[in-house]
């Protein structure tokens, strides 16, 4: 029998990652250090191969023909998909975006005067203003649970707010894009279940970061980016919709030829899979790529990621901590791989970026628009984001802190 220090040592050990391979297998890394990865993350060689390769099919045999020709890599975005978050391939739904899907699941819903939508401080920006759109539209009411004072939703508190409103729809971001907060989904999800209550998560920043489990989290409708961590392309999202949605027969509100069946002159049937949310055209290079992203991630393996990533962002927390004039931002029980701070001395915004772009360092800017009540709260206009991945050094994660501090220290002579 093992002995737990033999058991903690072969855990390490199945969740290091071989670094060097996995730079070597991306291409981006031989030109910037890339800490801009909750923007889009930096493509693998095999979604590259993937796309470029059905691009010169289209040219060659002709568009329909391809994706014709490429059934069975298509059919992949789906399953691979699946895999990666515990569903079946009916349950996913290719969209553009992850807003997107978002608001096509929104749309979906048959919101009516006086419905409330209960959410959190820290849901993501155009989620939030997609609520406010509702709200002028159908007079919908918009409840935010409170954050705790260590930071995040309170979700006691969230619970009591769904007891008392009864909501039409709960929601919640896993992880905002304006700070390393990781928010409780699933302890939320428990209570939407206990409630019967429809839930949406919006897991754009940690699909590709962290494993997921839809089961788990208990969501009826979860949405998606394949751009960010999962390391997809550009344009490319996924909508994953419950068997329990799918019954009850939620559909998008313009439905198109793709996802119903035009069945008489003047009725249609919504087809029975989540493929109702879709529409008829696809951007197949981009669909292959995603596939071929998903098929990469789940290669490199999501404990092992979830294992890297998150402590190369508590190692550049560190090293930032220690640096005069660097106030960092995240707040919470657990954080994720964005790394957010303010900056003391005349710096603006766009010139602090582009000092870093100047030192091939890939970075964001996230702005108090994104942010009202997260910012308001922390009394910030705008703050840098920086976020790595697993693909990510150490040595870089230090290159990047001393960069910071130089800058700073520039500007407070």
């Amino acid at each position: 029998m093992r002995d737990e220090n033999s058991a903690s040592a072969g855990t390490e050990e199945a969740l290091q990652l071989d670094v060097a391979a996995l730079r070597a297998d991306t291409p981006g890394c031989r030109q910037v250090i890339h800490f801009n990865n909750a923007g889009c993350g930096l493509l693998a060689a095999p979604v590259l191969t993937a796309m470029v390769g059905h691009l010169n099919l289209e040219a060659r045999i002709g568009g329909y023909e391809a994706s014709a020709a490429r059934a069975d890599g298509v059919r992949a975005f789906y399953t691979e998909l699946a895999a990666l978050i515990n569903t079946t391939p009916d349950n996913i739904a290719f969209a553009g975006s992850a807003t997107h899907a978002y608001n096509n699941a929104l749309s979906s819903i048959p919101f009516e005067s006086g419905d409330t939508i209960l959410t959190t401080r820290d849901d993501f920006v155009s989620n939030q203003i997609a609520f406010l759109s509702l709200r002028k539209r159908f007079g919908v009411r918009i409840v935010h649970a409170p954050n705790t004072p260590e930071g995040g939703v309170d979700v006691r508190a969230m619970a009591e707010l769904m007891r008392t409103h009864r909501p039409r729809l709960v929601s919640a971001t896993h992880v905002p894009t304006n700070s390393g907060l990781v928010t409780p989904v699933a302890e939320i999800g428990r209570h939407c279940r206990e409630l019967d209550l429809l839930y949406l998560v919006d897991a754009c920043q940690s699909v590709g970061q962290y494993p997921l489990d839809v089961d788990e989290i208990g969501c009826d409708l979860l949405t998606a980016t394949c751009r960010k961590f999962l390391r997809g392309p550009r344009g490319s999202g996924f909508l994953y919709v419950s068997d329990r949605v799918l019954r009850a027969g939620y559909e998008p509100l313009f439905i198109d030829m793709h996802g119903a069946r035009w069945t008489a002159p003047g009725s249609y049937r919504p087809v029975a899979t989540a493929a109702r949310f879709e529409e008829w055209e696809f951007p197949y290079a981009t669909v292959l790529g995603s596939a071929a992203a998903t098929r990469y991630a789940r290669d490199v393996g999501l404990e092992a990621i979830a294992h890297r990533t998150p402590a190369l962002a508590a190692r550049l927390r560190s090293r930032l901590e220690a640096v005069p004039g660097v106030h960092l931002l995240d707040r919470g029980p657990q954080l994720a791989a964005l790394v957010t701070f303010a900056v003391d001395g005349g710096w603006q915004s766009q010139p602090f970026k582009e000092a870093l772009d100047a030192r091939n360092i890939n970075s964001a800017v996230s702005l108090r628009e994104f942010a009202q009540f997260d910012f308001g709260d922390k009394d910030v206009d705008w703050c840098m984001r920086l976020s790595p991945h697993y693909y990510n050094t150490e040595e870089e994660v230090d290159h990047v802190a001393d960069a910071v501090a130089e800058l700073v220290r520039q500007e407070r002579r």
